[in-house]
């Protein structure tokens, strides 16, 4: 049996209540995919999009939709040695890539006012052009259960504002793209075990401007988003089911009990109808 093989079985047996249901749980959930759909699954290397390209390999093996997928992967400057990484990967998980080159981390590289930030819209813009270029309506982003939480605790604490990480979502600037996370509900424990398991390496975060910088815990850092990580880990210690709650309490948002919130533009406040 090639390699290849005993990694695709392993997440629909070994992982398939951890990464496969969640996968598929996600996917019916939010409605993500549709008969029709041709779907860029964009790869940046790492652990995270490499699973769910091989989810989406075995759904298309298995499912019952009708749908494409391209394996789209965008070089924004990678060195030659994080490059072939992703190349000698890909040829080992039989994942059939499309890449094309652009330049980002030379644009952000000399950015002091939140180079993450822009390097992820610039490259979100890159993936949006270049799928619809290749006739993709929907890009697919490796994004998951941990992202989310981190996300909704920076908002909080960073951005005094309460947002998530939305499962799913329009395009704002390319008409008729959609933007689908199918790795919503699997964690990343789940992710790195997978990748412990089959003995595989991916490559890190491969950005100029974080690369030589570490924190505590040996992980690179660049954003507040490592710092989200380190406290969600010390919550754990306290109540083990802390980021499960933080992510339900989006899905339970009373809005009897909030001061002001935003819909469509608009803000509300609740003197508007305090006394009606």
């Amino acid at each position: 049996m090639e390699r290849y093989v005993e990694i695709e079985r392993s997440i629909i047996t070994t992982y398939r209540k951890k990464i496969w249901t969640k996968f598929i749980k996600s996917i019916k959930e939010f409605d993500m995919i549709q008969d029709g759909d041709k779907i860029a699954v964009c790869m940046s290397g790492g652990k995270d999009s490499m699973l769910m390209a091989k989810c989406f390999q075995e759904l298309k093996k298995h499912g019952k939709m009708n749908f494409e997928v391209i394996f789209l992967v965008m070089d924004p400057g990678y060195n030659e040695i994080n490059r072939q990484k992703i190349i000698s990967n890909a040829k080992l998980l039989n994942i059939p890539i499309t890449i094309f080159e652009t330049n980002i981390f030379d644009c952000v590289a000399n950015i002091d006012d939140h180079p993450c930030y822009v390097c992820a819209r610039m490259r979100r813009g890159y993936l949006y052009n270049k799928a619809q270029e290749l006739g993709c309506n929907k890009i697919a982003l490796g994004h998951h259960f941990d992202d989310v939480i981190e996300t909704i605790l920076m908002g909080m604490l960073y951005g005094a504002q309460m947002q998530t990480m939305m499962p799913k979502l329009h395009s704002t600037f390319h008409p008729n793209m959609e933007l689908i996370r199918p790795l919503y509900y699997v964690k990343e424990s789940d992710i790195i075990s997978w990748r412990q398991k089959n003995n595989l390496e991916f490559i890190q975060c491969a950005c100029k401007v974080t690369e030589n910088y570490t924190n505590y815990d040996n992980s690179e850092i660049g954003s507040k988003r490592e710092e989200m990580k380190s406290l969600i880990k010390k919550l754990r210690q306290t109540y083990k089911n802390v980021d499960m709650n933080i992510m339900r309490s989006t899905q339970n948002v009373n809005l009897d009990t909030l001061i002001s919130y935003r819909k469509g533009g608009k803000t509300y406040h609740f003197l508007d109808d305090y006394n009606k």
